[in-house]
């Protein structure tokens, strides 16, 4: 068993046990009042059988108790009925500002309801913390502390539409008054439920974003004094000196740290550069000083927390980063909806791989699919704005084919009031089972049978390609342009290229590229010299790098490098830049000619001559556009703009079999290939051996499928039928015939063929 291996079956999902029903007194508990701060004691030895009794190998649920929503008279019917329909997990935010009434003072009456009546139906309760949602009289308390705009404004506790409670986007966490305060409430919580039957874990800062407030540009936030102090440590740790900073920056008149400021612009300069990268470490920082405290009282229930998947789309913006925070939480999740972003068949794939990849074998879910309508999306109404019952059960077998082990959907019934009224819920607006709602129940049955356990078990097995993930890439883009949306769709259209072939393509941060032999790079403009090495490091020991042009074209400090390409990437990739374009508007009808195709790219257009190298393509000008070069014991294959800009703008049949030819340069074999427009299949593996292939039908009409497996997996036959094949399949070695629903899934076992 490998390290992966092993760290998901220390947290393996397994069917809890209910020993017995605990009531408590509900009422208002005085504590906390101490001003000391709570700093984490040493975690005692993790309880892991407790831990793996606390969930279910599938979890099926909802979030259902926002403080307000829904009403306190219908919440032993919905429990009753909820597990009675096979939900097995309720998620609740636990609102600090609705419970610390007054400092010190804290009403946990309602959610000590919501706990009893969980274990009295045998229903997981993950606590949602909200801390981030401050009590009214704490913003008087503390006013240094309030959130600081980039304008010098301060924010004032509003109310949040999504709970319809007061006090949010919080406080600053970096003022030591209010980690104190928060402190002691996360403390006061743990010590309350940990012990309770009903009790399974807690969920941290929800979505994992920065601040949580309905201003679009959360990266205006936050200059408060607090604030300022902490990012003047972190510098400190940077560059050691205060002279260090002052070269870096070019603020040369520094006489003492305490002059040094957050920039309050956004343009490519170093000390924004800082300020994007800070921000997200210190976001994370704050999840973990959560998690610390929370283990220190309880280490025994796991802690969960999910983001939007806006990891490669908002990082500069919300702090999102999957990655950290997978490496903090026991159990990780991710927030997503084509309510919100549409139903292209690769939009939700994108997400599933994109968590599954920054989880490195850790279990995680889909925290919040929608299953219900959402009357003010922008949507068409058949584009995810009115879910149907078989859009939910598309939905989440999407996540569950890319491996997730459970689904929740951000409202078991709709809100009553705010602009939310009515939206996401599986039940109706009174609690009444609705089309949505019986689906719902058949997915929660069937994943949580014994029969299907097999699947949970299982992972999807590595892509045949990482595409990576170079975080300063993405902050220079967003300090360049003031959003991130060149990077975002450059990388998202390579992704959407070799998805479209059925090339199951992982996403893989920089520090993990040793895992995989083959890589894509998009859209590199800028890479520390640190990143540079690694690259080069990698290719000399053998791995196969395809990147898009301008590699490094900026280092450090967001510095151009006089010699192009930049950090010693000329001598990996064999090439000298001879002339270089930069503008998207530049080059929107450009394209490079390789292996007989002519692909569309766009963004910037570097031009090479040959140092090394071999040439293998054009643009139509006839210059270099494509050169391959032999480094180490590995290879490269530059191309010198965006291919992946280009198929998310303009993708052609060409372009999309440009990808499918990228893995034959590489000399990479296709685990499963499928041809069929919007079918995607998907190969897991348990450690045992055991084999399962998902085939997932975006279509609305049904189709007959052909799936062609590679050799290696040997003579195959079908086994065990787990979901929505009829008639069987006909399976010929490594060739399957079956008929896939329109919008549903086929799941099934291949086993060896023993009579070939």
């Amino acid at each position: 068993m490998n390290k992966h291996e092993q760290q998901k079956a220390s947290t393996r999902l397994l069917p809890f046990l209910l020993i017995g029903i605990l009531f408590w007194q509900c009422s208002a508990v005085e504590t906390g009042k101490n001003e000391k701060a709570p700093v984490p004691t040493p975690l005692p030895p993790v309880d892991t059988e407790v831990r793996q009794k606390v969930m279910n190998d599938f979890m099926f649920g909802a979030v259902y108790f926002r403080k307000v929503n829904p009403p306190r008279e219908d919440w032993e019917r919905d429990y009753r009925v909820a597990a009675e329909d096979g939900h097995n997990i309720f998620r609740h935010w636990l609102l600090w500002s609705a419970i610390e009434t007054s400092p010190g003072v804290y009403d946990f009456s309602d959610y000590d309801r919501h706990l009893d009546l969980a274990a009295e139906n045998g229903i997981h309760t993950i606590i949602a913390e909200m801390t981030t949602c401050a009590p009214e009289w704490a913003f008087e308390k503390y006013p240094e502390a309030r959130l600081e705009n980039r304008d010098g404004t301060k924010d004032y506790s509003i109310v949040n539409q999504a709970s319809m409670v007061g006090g949010f986007p919080g406080l600053s966490l970096n003022d030591e008054r209010v980690k104190i305060a928060i402190g002691n409430f996360l403390r006061a919580t743990a010590e309350r439920y940990k012990d309770h039957p009903g009790m399974s874990g807690y969920d941290l800062v929800n979505e994992a974003k920065f601040p949580q407030t309905p201003n679009g540009r959360q990266d205006d936030y936050s200059f408060d004094p607090a604030t300022q102090e902490v990012f003047r440590t972190w510098l400190k740790r940077k560059y050691g000196t205060l002279d260090s900073l002052k070269n870096a920056w070019h603020r040369w008149s520094y006489i003492d740290w305490s002059q040094v400021q957050a920039p309050r612009q956004i343009a490519p300069l170093a000390e924004v550069q800082d300020w994007l990268e800070f921000r997200v470490d210190n976001f994370h920082e704050q999840i973990k000083w959560r998690a610390d405290v929370i283990r220190s009282v309880d280490p025994n229930h796991p802690i969960t927390a999910h983001g939007k998947a806006y990891t490669l789309s908002h990082m500069a913006r919300s702090c999102n980063d999957a990655w950290k925070a997978a490496e903090i939480v026991d159990l990780q999740g991710f927030t997503w909806g084509a309510h919100k972003h549409g139903t292209d068949p690769w939009l939700q794939f994108h997400a599933v791989d994109l968590m599954r990849s920054a989880c490195k074998g850790k279990p995680f879910w889909h925290a919040e699919m929608i299953g219900g309508p959402h009357w003010v999306s922008e949507r068409e109404r058949h584009d995810g704005k009115v879910a149907t019952p078989e859009d939910l059960r598309l939905w989440a077998m999407v996540s569950l084919a890319g491996g997730a082990q459970g689904l929740l959907n951000p409202r078991w019934r709709p809100l009553l009031n705010g602009h939310l009224y009515g939206a996401y819920g599986f039940y109706g607006m009174d609690g009444s089972r609705t089309s949505r709602s019986a689906m719902a129940s058949k997915i929660a049955k069937w994943g949580a049978a014994q029969a299907q356990k097999p699947l949970w078990e299982a992972d999807p097995v590595q892509g045949e390609i990482g595409i990576v993930v170079v975080p300063e890439t993405q902050l220079w883009d967003y300090s360049m342009y003031q959003h991130s949306k060149n990077y975002s769709q450059a990388v998202f259209g390579v992704y959407q290229g070799f998805f479209d072939n059925n090339i199951q393509a992982d996403w893989v941060r920089i520090d993990d590229i040793d895992q995989y032999d083959l890589l894509y790079l998009p859209y590199p403009v800028m890479l520390k010299k640190a990143s540079a090495e690694k690259l080069i490091r990698w290719v000399e020991k053998g791995g196969k790098l395809i990147s898009e042009g301008c590699p490094g074209y900026l280092g450090d400090h967001a510095w151009v490098g006089e010699v192009q390409p930049n950090n010693g990437l000329d001598k990996l990739f064999g090439v000298k830049e001879s002339y270089v374009e930069f503008g998207y508007n530049l080059h929107e009808d450009w394209t490079i000619h390789y292996a007989g195709k002519s692909v569309p790219v766009g963004l910037n257009h570097q031009e090479y001559e040959l140092a090394g190298a071999t040439a293998k393509g054009t643009y139509q000008n006839g210059t270099i556009a494509v050169a391959e070069n032999d480094f180490g014991q590995g290879k490269t294959l530059l191309l010198g703009s965006f291919p992946g800009y280009g198929y998310s703008h303009t993708p052609t049949p060409e372009s999309k079999e440009f990808f499918r030819k990228l893995l034959q340069w590489a000399g990479k074999i296709q685990m499963v290939k499928c041809e069929e427009e919007g079918v995607i299949a998907r190969l897991h593996q348990h450690q045992d051996g055991r084999r399962f292939l998902w085939v997932v039908n975006h279509n609305d009409n049904d189709a007959t499928v052909k799936i062609e497996l590679d050799a290696s997996l040997g003579s195959l036959a079908a086994g065990h039928i787990y979901w929505g094949i009829d008639p069987s399949p006909q399976v010929n070695g490594q060739n399957l015939d079956l008929r896939v629903q329109g919008h549903d899934v086929a799941v099934l076992q291949l086993i060896e063929n023993a009579s070939l």
